[in-house]
């Protein structure tokens, strides 16, 4: 299955089909779901799949260790086949993968409180073993790549078992990502080897393809992390919130599909999210497909873009529709100043189905404003739910919604005004300036952070300026604000575990389109209270010239952030000041033979 046809999805955000009915029908000639799956997805893929499972579970767990699992998997699978009235064979996937987890020898020596899981029932069980997944695990060693010849070899004689290492290795290690996404680098590590280990020179072939397979790869980690955004999403917001940006997102793809067709596309692709996030990667597996194949079966309804792209052969097909321009606007849309704001019976279509008559409004207000973002759209969406709430209780509510339009405008402009001010300064000044006036600004709200998360966190946001504010102006803003909102729910995220301060926590209970102009809104924690001196904050060594450039510029920068630490209420011109007796003091003592008696009486 090739992987571009599989994880193009989380970009697509577009390709689902009236399945409900389908797969009851289908379900219901399937007593046993294992068996169901295992005839849909083949035993190669199922076995490639459930490997992917055990490895997200037990990241510390060997692959022979594993392939055991797997084995015991596919038997069952291969029984219930052949029987679905077997009593094991009802059992739900999660269960049985669960189950078989549960039985593993010294299942505690190796995973701690990890195994107190297995005491739990379905689905909390399930949930507490997501909740031990290791993102990054330091305790995984780096792959090193074996001898071509060797590969080649491999490859020839035991073909199964080097793709299930290769499943293996990239599912350990990134525990968060969905089996699509790494059933797809399979694929393409595979035609590496194909076209490779027939040449003469096979090395230098499989360094050039390592390369091709090195871009997929950082796809597959932008891809994770969307992903598991997408997930954060549903887990911490529910359904209705993910329901809203999927629709926004796809009104404003295909802007000419029926507003019903979308609404049932987003169910569709909300449930399927569900059992990705769940971990249950081999239902994900085989419903994305499914999902893929009724894309093209459908695209008269959804876009004239993708029509070129349906033609093409799967790989291609999918990478092409993945990377498809938005559809063109319908032409001649109507202002929905009339329908929604200068109507006089606004309630009436409103109070009786408050979540239909919103939808809607989304799907209306996003088709014609491909530039803004999902979740401006949300907040204004949300703005206008609130006026409505509070006009159509009052005697003369066409009166009192009458100024929706300042309230939309209100939203928009902040919007814009917080892009265009960043970009600038982005595109003015260069990345360093950015870089430190990010840290400045996020140190003062927040300074209870460590020196080393502000300066993650500083680095990311100016990576977010560094890709899109060299877009269009069309762009900008959805990009800009789509990977604020990563960066910031992650930050969100540590809050629960370490809570920061008070308007932290307050910008992180909001509602999710609202948190990113809560923290762009927030002041200077007048509450924090610097700790004692420490001169260890504030080390000046020789390093401090001898060091590369990159570690130097590292130290000044935890050095900036050390500094407002002590001093939060600190202007603009005294930091000017204090950095330019420091890059005195530097250039003074880095010529000096004794750097650190200079340092020590400057």
């Amino acid at each position: 299955m090739k992987w571009l046809t599989l994880i193009s999805f989380i970009f697509l955000l577009s390709s689902a089909r009236s399945r409900n009915l389908q797969r009851t029908a289908r379900d219901a000639d399937h007593k046993s779901p294992i068996a169901h799956r295992f005839q849909d997805l083949k035993e190669e893929t199922f076995k490639a799949v459930t490997m992917i499972t055990f490895a997200q579970y037990l990241q510390r767990c060997s692959y022979d260790g594993l392939s055991k699992l797997v084995k015991d998997v596919v038997d069952l699978a291969h029984k219930c086949v052949a029987n679905e009235d077997a009593p094991e064979c009802t059992k739900p996937l999660p269960s049985i993968f669960l189950d078989e987890i549960c039985q593993v020898d010294k299942l505690r020596d190796s995973y701690g409180d990890m195994a107190d899981c297995c005491g739990k029932a379905d689905p909390e069980r399930n949930q507490c073993f997501l909740s031990f997944r290791v993102h990054q695990p330091d305790f995984i060693p780096p792959y090193q790549r074996p001898a071509a010849d060797v590969i080649c070899k491999e490859y020839k004689d035991q073909r199964v078992q080097l793709l299930g290492q290769f499943v293996y290795t990239v599912a350990r290690r990134n525990p968060f990502l969905h089996a699509p996404a790494i059933l797809g680098l399979a694929v393409e590590y595979e035609n590496a080897l194909k076209s490779c280990c027939p040449e003469s020179d096979i090395g230098a072939c499989l360094d050039a393809k390592v390369q091709q397979v090195s871009v997929i790869k950082e796809r597959a980690k932008h891809i994770g992390v969307k992903q598991q955004h997408g997930c954060r999403i549903l887990e911490k917001y529910g359904e209705r919130t993910f329901e809203a940006s999927k629709l926004a997102r796809m009104s404003q793809k295909y802007p000419k599909a029926p507003f019903a067709e979308l609404v049932k596309m987003v169910h569709e692709v909300k449930d399927v999210y569900k059992e990705c996030c769940e971990g249950d990667m081999v239902e994900c597996v085989d419903d994305w497909s499914e999902l893929v194949t009724s894309l093209c079966s459908k695209q008269d309804v959804f876009s004239s873009k993708i029509k070129p792209c349906c033609e093409l052969p799967a790989v291609e097909r999918t990478k092409c529709i993945m990377e498809a321009d938005f559809d063109d606007k319908p032409d001649n849309l109507p202002s929905l100043v009339e329908k929604y704001i200068q109507d006089k019976e606004v309630c009436k279509s409103y109070e009786p189905n408050h979540d239909a008559f919103l939808a809607e409004f989304v799907y209306e207000y996003a088709r014609r404003h491909p530039e803004y973002s999902t979740e401006l759209i949300m907040r204004i969406a949300k703005g206008y739910e609130t006026l409505l709430d509070k006009c159509c209780k009052t005697d003369n509510p066409a009166e009192c919604y009458g100024n929706a339009v300042e309230e939309v405008n209100k939203h928009v402009k902040e919007t814009e005004d917080v892009v265009k001010t960043n970009c600038d300064l982005f595109n003015t000044r260069g990345e360093a300036d950015f870089l430190q006036g990010i840290l400045v600004r996020y140190t003062k709200k927040m300074p209870q952070v460590s020196t080393d998360t502000l300066l993650e966190i500083g680095k990311k946001m100016t990576a977010v300026g560094k890709k899109c504010c060299s877009r269009s102006e069309e762009q900008r803003l959805s990009c800009s604000e789509h990977y604020l909102s990563i960066v910031i729910e992650k930050m969100c995220k540590r809050q629960e575990s370490t809570p920061i301060n008070d308007q932290v926590s307050q910008c992180c209970n909001e509602l999710y389109s609202s948190r990113r102009p809560c923290f762009t809104a927030m002041g200077i924690d007048t509450k924090y209270v610097p700790p004692p001196f420490d001169p260890m904050m504030f080390n000046f060594d020789e390093k401090m010239c001898s060091a590369p450039p990159a570690e130097r510029e590292e130290g000044q920068l935890k050095l900036l952030i050390n500094l407002i630490k002590r001093k939060p209420q600190m202007t603009e011109e005294q930091l000017n000041t204090i950095a330019g007796g420091f890059t005195a003091m530097m250039e003074k003592c880095c010529k000096q033979s004794d750097i650190d008696s200079c340092l020590g009486e400057e």
